[in-house]
């Protein structure tokens, strides 16, 4: 039988001799949620979980691609898309795309996601061709202004070699590795670091019906299954990233479901991503309607991710939430 373990994190600099850090961070915990697919959880001290399973909750996360693991990062978004679901369109040249870039980076971003397909729900597919002609003008031009770490926003081989060619340093697959089946072996090649989002469906239907046994531990399973397919052909566990794919085939009750259990993602003993940033259920609970207008929620799901260790939070905002980063470091 299969157990999952969710670290129950604490932070404060006097901590109790039982203690244990999480993941290399100033976080700790002292006892977890054990969970399971046929018993009622249960809480353990840390010294109940198997050596394994404790070792990758706690074992200091290794760089990826210069950017430090042991602290929050900003990834800052930038869509140069026609119809992505909160910005699409605003990036409609070179030109502004890069000056949006200087000025996330400026505000506290340490990478920059460049994609050119939105992954909405409903949206339909882009053609690679068409793909790479709006990413890899704007992959190049930022390059050239900053040194920033640059994703690619991808599902797709031949996009992902156009950006690495000209200076992305990150892959970040949406579909997790399971769209095109050449993608993995190219990240393998050049020995890239990679994110693996979990995804239900694809973005035509994800939203239509989804269904889970027990969505966190659907989830892990699916992200520990692709982060050992990906080692399999050559890649570190320490160049990857995992990201449990909020809003992408969950509906809102999913969603908060895993939200509350972030810190079980540690499990698989990778930094963590979280991408909430404008999603429709910080507008629904949130109750503002205007997506460019949802910061203030945004911000308030990501500090709650931070409190779980989340390594790295995806953004639409970056000032605002750099700001209040700072803020919620300075009082803890």
């Amino acid at each position: 039988m299969t157990a999952y373990f969710r670290p129950l994190v604490q932070h404060g600099s006097v901590r109790p001799d039982r203690a244990v850090s999480l993941a290399g961070q100033e976080l700790w915990f002292t006892h977890a949620e054990r969970l399971s697919r046929t018993d009622a959880p249960t809480i353990v001290t840390a010294r109940d979980i198997p050596a394994d399973a404790l070792n990758r909750l706690t074992r200091p996360r290794a760089e990826i691609a210069g950017v430090a693991m042991d602290r929050p990062q900003i990834m800052g978004i930038l869509n140069a898309t026609p119809d992505s679901f909160s910005d699409g369109g605003v990036h409609n040249s070179v030109e502004t795309a890069v000056s949006a870039a200087e000025r996330m980076v400026e505000h506290g971003a340490s990478i920059l996601d460049i994609g050119g397909e939105s992954t909405r729900p409903g949206a339909t597919y882009v053609p690679e061709d068409e793909e790479i002609a709006r990413t890899q003008p704007l992959i190049e031009a930022i390059r050239a202004k900053t040194s920033a770490l640059i994703s690619i926003d991808t599902r797709k081989a031949s996009v992902a070699r156009a950006a690495w060619t000209t200076g992305a340093g990150l892959i970040n697959d949406v579909s997790g590795f399971t769209f095109d089946p050449q993608l993995a072996p190219f990240c393998a090649e050049v020995n890239a670091p990679v994110c693996v989002m979990h995804m239900q469906g694809d973005p035509t239907v994800m939203q239509d019906d989804p269904q889970y046994d027990d969505v966190s531990l659907d989830v892990y399973d699916f992200l520990e299954g692709q982060v050992e397919k990906l080692e399999q052909i050559g890649l570190s566990r320490d160049q990857i990233l995992v990201d449990p794919g909020i809003g992408f085939g969950k509906t809102q009750a999913h969603n908060l479901t895993l939200l509350k259990n972030l810190s079980l993602f540690h499990g698989l003993g990778c930094p963590v991503l979280l991408g909430v940033s404008r999603k429709g259920f910080i507008g629904q609970i949130g109750q503002e309607p205007r997506k460019d207008a949802r910061a203030p929620g945004s911000i308030a799901v990501a500090l709650a991710g931070l409190s779980q260790g989340m390594q790295i939070v995806r953004v639409h905002d970056v000032a605002q939430t750099a700001q209040a980063l700072r803020l919620w470091a300075a009082v803890r």
